[in-house]
């Protein structure tokens, strides 16, 4: 029995394909000044929630988008809060982990048509109460 042969492609425009591949790797990256990154007082008893949903979800969408562990996810999210002026903490990757399992991040697949842009919901910095 045969194995099938994929088939070959022989690219005859090379400067659309190389940038067709440039856009590819180009993320743009948008923060909303009207999220809350801090968690709101739950009202029960224990240790209240530090980081908000929209921080958890922040950290996960990076993973899945970059594809990386979440210690490198941590670093990297650190760094784009430091970029961007911001004084805030991040969550360390026992926390994401943790939060991990109530929250669902899923990125469907895009073809290559054109750059991604990524909008982070990123503003006031709430007083915990």
């Amino acid at each position: 029995m045969s194995r099938r042969i994929p088939p070959t492609y022989k690219i005859k425009n090379w400067r659309t394909h190389n940038e067709a591949l440039k856009r590819r790797g180009s993320l743009t990256i948008w923060f909303d000044p009207e999220m809350t990154w801090e968690a709101e007082p739950t009202g029960k008893r224990g240790q209240q929630p530090i980081y908000g949903d929209a921080a958890i979800k922040t950290c996960l969408t990076m993973k899945v988008l970059l594809g990386t562990a979440l210690r490198q996810t941590y670093g990297f999210v650190e760094s784009l809060l430091r970029l961007s002026g911001s004084d805030w903490s991040v969550p360390d990757f026992s926390t994401l982990s943790r939060r991990w399992k109530s929250f669902a991040v899923n990125i469907p697949y895009r073809g290559s048509e054109g750059p991604l842009h990524l909008l982070i919901p990123l503003g006031q910095r709430t007083a915990l109460g």
